[in-house]
């Protein structure tokens, strides 16, 4: 199969119809095998009942519907387990993503050998409320990660079929996928201006919760594709030097005071002098620090890795093979 569309969408019924058509008087213009995911992270209003009749009359349609909100993250990453094309596009249920950027968007990935390609909306018609935090996201992952991007949040990206197997995407860390595919070895990440339309039904799901959450995420990222796989270099390092600052006080300590007995100066005992407990307590830390890395070490050697999301239903499989989602309740 060419192509794979994964679709995350929240009380979008307004939308989805003809998103769809779009979507496919594209693929068929340009000849593309395809399939179609909508991810219906627990819609309020008729999405749903849409993609279910969508699925019942096109082939191409597949609906997953989750018995809850999950977020977008949880949304692609139970969609990214469920694609079979050798391209898989993400793009956002609201027509502000243009599906005239498809072609060229595969192209790049299968011909340009990237990765990744990023969508650039140049041109935004998005509140200021919205445009200028993105700004802000975009210069600081720039900053840490290393990843040059204008636009790290848009929905609109084009991933070779490896990256999207051998992602996890979880919490609110849609937002920096390309970080998350850096780590995983995946660093060849392409950038394409992209059309950007104005919303033309519904209301935006950018809530405030994004300008904490935001930096909470990309510091997660960055520890944790760092230091997932060896934990004890981080706190194992921090936990070492901690503990010699205080062995380091304790011998400092130890020696005026046997310097002052054997020359009989006067010396206070070691208990009286506040840097005796500095050093106990840097001791104390270190050894909890060294003690937590050792640990973690175990966990991570150990754990078994799976998402579980509350899958309520899944259209348009029927007679297919399809990987297995864990289901719950």
């Amino acid at each position: 199969m060419d192509l794979s569309i994964v679709i995350p969408q929240l009380n979008e019924e307004e939308s989805l119809p003809e998103l769809e058509r779009w979507i496919r008087e594209v693929m068929e213009r340009e000849g593309y095998s395809y399939e179609i995911i909508f991810i219906d992270d627990g819609s309020s209003d008729d999405s749903w009942k849409l993609i279910e009749k969508m699925v019942a009359t096109l082939p191409t349609v597949k609906g997953i519907k989750f018995r809850r909100n999950y977020g977008k993250s949880a949304a692609l990453n139970t969609g990214f387990a469920m694609t079979k094309g050798d391209v898989v596009i993400t793009m956002d249920a609201d027509l502000q993503d243009s599906p005239e950027e498809i072609p060229e968007m595969r192209r790049m990935v299968l011909e340009d050998g990237f990765d990744i390609v990023s969508g650039w909306k140049k041109k935004r018609y998005d509140p200021l409320s919205k445009t200028i935090p993105t700004k802000l996201y975009n210069g600081v992952t720039t900053w840490m990660s290393g990843i040059k991007l204008h636009d790290m949040n848009c929905g609109l990206k084009a991933y070779r079929s490896e990256v999207v197997k051998s992602i996890e995407v979880y919490g609110e860390m849609h937002r920096y996928i390309p970080v998350i595919a850096k780590w995983s070895g995946f660093t060849k990440v392409g950038e394409k201006v992209v059309q950007h339309q104005a919303r033309k039904y519904g209301v935006t799901k950018f809530g405030l919760s994004r300008f904490i959450k935001g930096p909470l995420d990309l510091l997660s990222i960055m520890f944790v594709g760092k230091f997932s796989k060896q934990p004890m270099h981080f706190f194992g390092t921090i936990g070492g030097a901690t503990f010699m600052v205080g062995f380091l006080t304790f011998f400092i300590l130890g020696a005026n005071k046997f310097y002052a007995l054997i020359y009989n100066l006067p010396a206070k005992n070691i208990a009286d002098i506040s840097w005796f407990y500095v050093g106990l307590t840097a001791m104390i830390i270190g050894t909890m620090l060294f003690v937590t890395g050792f640990l973690a070490e175990l966990v991570s050697r150990n754990a078994p890795h799976r998402n579980m999301y509350l899958i309520e239903k899944e259209v348009g499989w029927e007679g297919e093979e399809k990987p297995s989602i864990m289901h719950l309740g």
